[in-house]
């Protein structure tokens, strides 16, 4: 036995490779989690040791999979497979909307790779049943986010707190067509 995870694949694209995480994964997740542009724009995790970073996977995204059949995937460049971010579908406890998540390193930023990684995810929810929109939650100030979530489609929806004591933030939200047959919808071809 090698020690190794098997690497499942969820979505690639041109440039990109969206695959699911693995323990293996630590080391990225602790430098991204701890970069400053997370910590302004997402929240300092309180991740600062590997240790810390295997825990925040598997109770985290790797939970998620397990639960929801989704969760936050590792985004990595295709042709060298270098870790550049994450991007996936979150269920957060007290909401019933799914929520569209994503952080890359700053160097990675501003060259349409969050875009290209979010589209892939959104057009894989075809396969998710009864989801009748995926919402976004993003600081207000965080104008690059916001550029990516409306050339996806998202449009601003309210303020909101993702818990009490955390400061407000802005909604997004992109209604998905209905595809269920009891109501004879078509496919889900609108998305990005």
């Amino acid at each position: 036995m090698t020690g190794h995870t098997t690497q499942i694949t969820v979505a690639e694209t041109d440039r990109l490779v969206l695959r699911r995480f693995t323990p293996e994964d630590a080391g990225f997740v602790l430098r991204l989690l701890n970069e400053p542009s997370f910590i302004q724009n997402i929240g300092d995790k309180g991740i600062r040791t590997l240790e810390q970073a295997a825990r925040y996977l598997a109770d985290g995204p790797i939970k998620s999979y397990a639960r929801n059949g989704h969760g936050l995937n590792l985004v990595s460049l295709k042709d060298s497979l270098q870790p550049i971010g994450m991007c996936g579908l979150l269920k957060r406890d007290g909401f019933a909307d799914v929520d569209l998540g994503y952080a890359f390193l700053p160097e990675f930023c501003s060259r349409g790779y969050a875009y290209e990684a979010a589209a892939a995810i959104l057009r894989s929810c075809r396969d998710l049943p009864r989801l009748s929109r995926i919402v976004a939650f993003v600081s207000p100030g965080n104008a690059a986010s916001i550029r990516v979530l409306h050339k996806l489609g998202f449009s601003f929806a309210g303020m909101t707190k993702l818990d009490p004591a955390a400061p407000d933030v802005s909604l997004y939200s992109l209604p998905l067509p209905d595809d269920s047959p009891r109501a004879g919808g078509g496919q889900r071809d609108s998305l990005p």
